[in-house]
């Protein structure tokens, strides 16, 4: 017999007992309960950015969720953001505060991803994103080898980052800027960081694209620009023992276990702190040489589609 269901901030809880996904090691008690008592530090990663979720029910495989269903409560903010891809408006919840948080939790919503904008400000991103993925069977020390081979490309650029655990296998280096910053310049900026890192280490760093090529080496990921998404800091992910992406400050970086920080433990391991809002540098300033730099260099995932129709093309003709 499960718990009773339990009433938060108005939102209605249920079935808080049942196990969050096969192997989570947690319960959705476990996932609300972590969120609620984390809404604090979570919701300013969120507030007025379109937001999209990762949900996992019972029986099923996980599945993002972009556009709002239609019993979503009226009292959700919201705004609605054109898809190309998919040629239509989406309209994606604002998640500004903790009911609308509590909310999502009872829909069994794990992970958060925001965009790098605001809502109302699309070309304006407030912040630049390197993903570093290491290879199949690579170990997290390769990760934070490259991480600090992108602080120097960042030090040498006369900028500063913060580093945070994907939640997965990898990690997140994450650069304030000002607000004037446009979008394209971001993604240039993000290019060039990008490539000096993979110049800095080639045999350890590598920018392609294509995971073939990619030769054991971590990804740099310079494509997290425009209407692009990384989860927040503090954010669950739907792995074996539902970890936490997680702010590790430089100096400790080397030391960590990424596997220490799930929805169970960080509570405890935070305390009153904010480690995160303590390890962001003040919003900066591209520095123009950085940013005609990356205007030189393709994009990856568009260099990567040319590539890939012109080694099907040679396929053919080999044949």
């Amino acid at each position: 017999m499960g718990a009773p269901d339990e009433t938060r901030d108005g939102i209605s809880l249920t079935n808080l007992d049942q196990p969050l996904f096969d192997s989570a090691g947690a319960t959705k008690r476990d996932l609300v309960d972590y969120l609620d008592a984390l809404h604090g530090r979570i919701l300013p990663e969120l507030r007025d950015r379109p937001l999209s979720v990762l949900r996992v029910r019972p029986g099923q495989e996980p599945f993002m969720q972009k556009n709002l269903p239609k019993y979503t409560p009226e009292w959700v903010r919201r705004t609605e953001v054109w898809a190309e891809a998919s040629h239509r408006r989406i309209s994606y919840a604002l998640c500004d505060d903790r009911r609308t948080l509590l909310w999502f939790a009872n829909q069994r919503a794990v992970e958060y991803h925001p965009t790098l904008a605001r809502a109302g400000a699309p070309e304006h991103p407030t912040h630049l994103v390197l993903d570093l993925d290491p290879p199949a069977g690579e170990t997290f020390d390769a990760a934070v080898r490259v991480a600090l081979l992108v602080r120097q490309a960042l030090g040498d650029a006369g900028l500063a980052g913060a580093v945070k655990t994907s939640g997965a296998k990898g990690l997140h280096v994450i650069v304030p800027v000002t607000p004037e910053t446009t979008a394209e310049e971001a993604a240039a900026a993000t290019r060039a960081l990008a490539a000096h890192t993979e110049r800095l280490d080639p045999a350890l760093a590598t920018t392609a694209f294509i995971v073939a090529d990619r030769g054991g080496r971590v990804f740099v990921d310079s494509t997290r620009a425009h209407g692009a998404t990384v989860v927040a800091a503090y954010s669950p992910r739907i792995r074996p023992g539902t970890p936490v992406s997680y702010p590790i400050g430089w100096a400790d970086l080397e030391s960590a276990t990424p596997a220490d920080f799930t929805v169970r433990t960080v509570p405890a391991l935070l305390g009153d702190r904010d480690p995160w809002v303590e390890a962001l540098p003040a919003p900066q300033s591209l520095p123009a040489e950085l940013v005609a730099e990356g205007r030189s260099i393709p994009v990856a995932r568009v260099q990567a589609m040319h590539e890939g129709k012109r080694r099907a093309r040679a396929r053919r003709e080999a044949v």
